[in-house]
């Protein structure tokens, strides 16, 4: 399996910028992916200057621009081992096989500018007596993975700076990432099982890794210990950048926004990646496609005569034999203060005498993507939403929103498996736990 070539490693190893030095915000590639995303927003129809907006460009990039040095973290934590000779590394003999699993990254995706989430495995077999800090393997891929990516090359890139890093007998990369599968505003409507996510593994492996034949292999995935996992189902490079990224399967053509295309480049660019590489072309074009689903045009909610539709009442003692619901609405949405997607269920309880649902379902879906396709808060958007329904499901109302975020793992906190719930409610919802709580067991499990 094959591994970068030594020039972009050489880019990447030397570069490095922490956020807390000072003069940061000063930056001119910081300021200039400040001014590209005040002219995304822009062209999104906001004000740039409205509480939740006012520091999204800084968020952006401060993201973004988070590099370290990898030749400082591997090199300050080499120690050595009697016993790891050079040449040595058989499976239980001196300099056997080292394997950290299940190292939760996110990167970027090239294509399309969006997140994608990585479980990577990462084994080396020492040499030279010494070994190197089990967590130093860990920071390496994930200092590659913070930067445009695709899901091969990043596996060569931790291959190959381990490798030149600290010099093994042989290194091993194994990569399961997902990628966000987001729908436009129109197959949303269309399509009410959307594929969520789009996932591929690859690898990579240099020195006693390189041959495909090699025992070393064996020893791997035996540790791995992840039996949908072997070298028969790793996928090829080419089949990678065909099938990857959901996006890539979009003609590149007029967007009918050169301005937020030309704010795109100019991010692209301040990462120091070069947009006449093949990979980058058409990014910005893909990417101000995406974020043009989010442009609040004032859609007209066409609610048909609903509102004014009279719910059979219920009456005060026995009201809570009659909660009804609706569950598992597909939610999509873009986060305001990060730019970045987020998508789950929404769930809504409703009092009502009637059996069925007298609006109907696909109408409660409608009126989610209503308010989900623009930027968004979590906690408003449940609100908006129990609002909306109120009138046509009688005023007593309780929404649940479940999401996951994606700035939950690629900004700030970086947290991993988390999800949000939120929660609005009306009428005798508001003051009766009884009965919020028995909607809550209504739910089904959480299963994003």
């Amino acid at each position: 399996m094959g591994a970068l070539d030594e020039g972009h490693y050489c880019v990447v190893l030397e570069n490095g910028v922490k956020l807390g030095d000072d003069g940061f915000e000063q930056e001119p590639e910081t300021v200039a992916i400040e001014d590209a995303v005040k002219v995304l927003l822009q062209g999104l129809g906001e004000d740039v200057n409205r509480e939740g907006l006012r520091k999204t460009p800084l968020r952006v990039a401060k993201a973004l621009r988070y590099k370290q040095n990898v030749r400082d973290i591997v090199q300050g934590a080499l120690f050595p081992e009697v016993g790891v000779e050079n040449g040595t590394g058989h499976a239980g003999g001196a300099g056997g096989l080292v394997l950290v699993r299940d190292i939760d990254l996110f990167s970027y995706c090239e294509s399309c500018l969006l997140p994608f989430q990585v479980k990577c495995h990462v084994g080396y077999i020492p040499s030279g007596q010494r070994v190197v800090g089990l967590s130093k393997l860990s920071r390496v891929a994930d200092i590659f993975a913070k930067r445009l990516q695709d899901p091969q090359q990043l596996a060569d890139d931790i291959c190959f700076g381990l490798h030149h890093g600290i010099n093994p007998t042989g290194v091993a990369v194994v990569l399961q990432c997902s990628h966000i599968h987001f729908p436009n505003l129109q197959s949303a409507f269309l399509e009410s099982n959307h594929k969520r996510l789009s996932k591929i593994t690859v690898g990579s492996g240099l020195g006693t890794f390189e041959n495909h034949d090699s025992p070393n292999w064996l020893d791997f995935f035996g540790l791995l210990r992840c039996r949908d996992i072997s070298l028969d189902n790793i996928r090829s490079r080419n089949s990678c950048k065909d099938s990857w990224c959901p996006s890539r399967s979009q003609k590149v053509g007029p967007s009918g926004n050169p301005d937020m295309e030309t704010a795109v480049a100019a991010i692209v660019r301040s990462l120091g990646q070069d947009l006449c590489r093949k990979e980058l072309v058409g990014t910005p074009n893909r990417f101000v496609k995406w974020l043009m689903n989010f442009k609040d045009a004032k859609l007209e909610m066409k609610l048909n005569g609903f509102a004014t539709m009279p719910l059979k009442t219920v009456g005060l003692t026995n009201y809570k034999e009659h909660i009804r619901s609706e569950v598992n609405l597909s939610l999509w949405s873009l986060c305001e203060h990060h730019l970045l997607p987020f998508y789950g269920l929404v769930h809504i309880g409703y009092i009502s005498g009637e059996e069925i649902n007298p609006v109907g379902k696909s109408l409660l879906q409608s009126i989610v993507h209503f308010h989900g396709f623009k930027l968004q808060v979590q906690e408003r958007l449940t609100r908006q939403i129990a609002e909306t329904v109120s009138p046509l499901l009688g005023g007593d109302i309780m929404v649940v929103v479940e999401a996951n975020h994606t700035c939950m793992i690629s900004r700030g906190i970086e947290k991993f498996g988390s999800n949000t719930a939120t929660i609005a409610v009306l009428g005798r919802f508001s003051n009766d736990p009884l009965a919020r709580s028995k909607f809550l067991q209504m739910i089904p499990s959480y299963s994003l």
